[in-house]
């Protein structure tokens, strides 16, 4: 699936949608073909244009590993630009303080940033046009692309010695293009006063045990049990989804090699693992009426507030959401972070993987890209923007506050080779969208849990009629 292609297709699908909105026809065959032809040139040439970039540019044996900050390149004198979707710390001045601290180790190093509110979207509409900068959170893009864009840090394996998570942006010749500013880890942010006010006394380990300590805090104290964020969209799917994998099954693999090759994923493991277990703990909980009353008016930045008041038992959420709830209100001790309630042969699980990843534009300038590793390098190891954050630590040298006892810390690992790009198309052929914005299929389990117009067996068939059209139409052979 090339980027290019994609944005081409979409613009003249938009071009011909706003003619109709403008008085135009509303039948697509007069103006389609038109469009088409367009897009297919414009792809074609985009193609050759590939063909000439696809090898990544010489750094002049520039790598991450080989900076030593604070010795190496002072003598630069440069402007990069950083492009991200932290648009909090724009505004709280977190940016300008981190780029001041830089500046005093490297002061001829001016590091422009912008912030951008809709940054999946408009990161891939500016990859493509080239108008980004130097630095920026690599969008989703297909890892036979990330020679086209972005510089290599370094091999995979080189860079497994300094950072975790090296292999996320990686392509077929193991080199690494990405590294993450944050690290993750997948548990559930509760109120440890609220579960201690509630007769909570050890953390749930299983759904069942889950669903009985949600009942406890509706019975006991005033704090809506589970906040479901339903509202918000992203907080559905985004995380939800997140949650599939070795946390519900113990099984590494299961995430990115076997899931498109398997028959039922949506199966009833009838243990309470799986994602048939992950996804009917939500259904349940919104059945039982443990969740706030009116779903549909969720507030997200109203919930840090009442978590941090103890409004709020647990909510589903990445560990990157720990210090904002710390930092809403005057409890921050009553935050905690536990393991997602799934058990499997006695162990209970969290992955752990980067946020957005920092990522070089290949057509920068030599002075530019020796700039932008050093201070990608810097943020990393230096700048302490992840432990701010709260979250999993991805510099393996760097100090960390992260502690997350009583759970075995796993990765899904990447694809297999030649099916790196699989998800993607399965993703978008089922229309699920798993860990990739499948927010309105999460959405409607507490819709139809709620209303009781569908069971969630149904729905689970649902997704695996859906799962199963994919794997034929995608050629993708069903092996478990």
């Amino acid at each position: 699936m090339k980027l290019k292609k994609v944005l081409a297709l979409t613009l003249a699908a938009a071009m011909t949608f706003s003619l109709a909105g403008c008085g135009g026809t509303e039948d697509a065959s007069t103006e389609a073909p038109a469009a088409d032809d367009a897009a297919a040139e414009e792809a074609a040439a985009d193609d050759a244009e590939e063909e000439e970039t696809a090898a990544p540019a010489e750094t002049g044996g520039l790598t991450y590993a080989s900076i030593n900050l604070g010795e190496d390149y002072t003598d630069i004198t440069t402007t990069i630009k950083f492009i991200h979707h932290k648009t909090d710390r724009e505004e709280d001045g977190t940016m300008a303080d981190l780029i001041a601290n830089f500046n005093q180790v490297y002061p001829n190093i001016t590091v422009e940033t912008e912030g951008i509110t809709d940054y999946a979207e408009d990161s891939l509409l500016r990859l493509s046009t080239g108008d980004w900068g130097d630095v920026m959170f690599i969008p989703a893009v297909d890892a036979a692309e990330l020679p086209t864009y972005f510089v290599p840090y370094g091999t995979v394996d080189e860079m497994s010695e300094l950072v975790n998570f090296a292999d996320q942006w990686k392509d077929a010749d193991g080199n690494c293009y990405g590294v993450g500013y944050m690290g993750n880890a997948q548990g559930l942010l509760y109120n440890k006063k609220v579960f201690s006010d509630a007769g909570i006394t050890e953390l749930p380990k299983t759904p069942d045990e889950f669903i009985a300590a949600l009942q406890a805090i509706k019975d006991n104290t005033d704090a809506i049990p589970l906040y479901t964020n339903y509202a918000a969209g992203w907080t559905m799917g985004g995380q939800w989804d997140a949650y599939l994998g070795a946390i519900t099954t113990g099984d590494e693999t299961w995430l990115n090699q076997k899931f498109v090759h398997t028959a039922e994923p949506f199966a009833d493991n009838g243990d309470g693992t799986g994602a048939y277990a992950l996804y009917k703990i939500l259904y349940d909980a919104v059945a039982q009426g443990l969740i706030e009353d009116d779903y549909t008016t969720t507030d997200w930045e109203g919930c840090k507030g009442m978590i941090n008041n103890g409004e709020i038992g647990c909510m589903v959420l990445g560990s990157w959401a720990i210090a904002q709830m710390k930092a809403a209100g005057d409890n921050p001790d009553d935050i905690g972070y536990m393991p997602f309630p799934i058990t499997v042969d006695g162990q209970q699980y969290a992955t752990a993987g980067p946020d957005y990843c920092y990522g070089i534009n290949v057509n920068a300038s030599d002075d530019n890209k020796a700039a932008a590793m050093v201070f990608v390098k810097w943020m990393v190891e230096e700048s302490g923007w992840c432990d701010l954050e709260g979250g999993y630590p991805i510099s393996k040298t760097a100090d960390t506050s992260f502690v997350f006892d009583g759970v075995n810390i796993v990765s899904n690992v990447t694809a297999l080779a030649g099916e790196e790009d699989l998800m993607n198309e399965m993703n978008a052929e089922s229309e699920l969208s798993f860990n990739a914005g499948g927010d309105a299929k999460v959405q409607k389990i507490v819709e139809a849990a709620a209303t009781g117009s569908e069971s969630f067996d149904d729905i689970m068939a649902d997704w695996t009629a859906k799962w199963n059209d994919a794997q034929e139409e995608c050629g993708v052979e069903v092996l478990y």
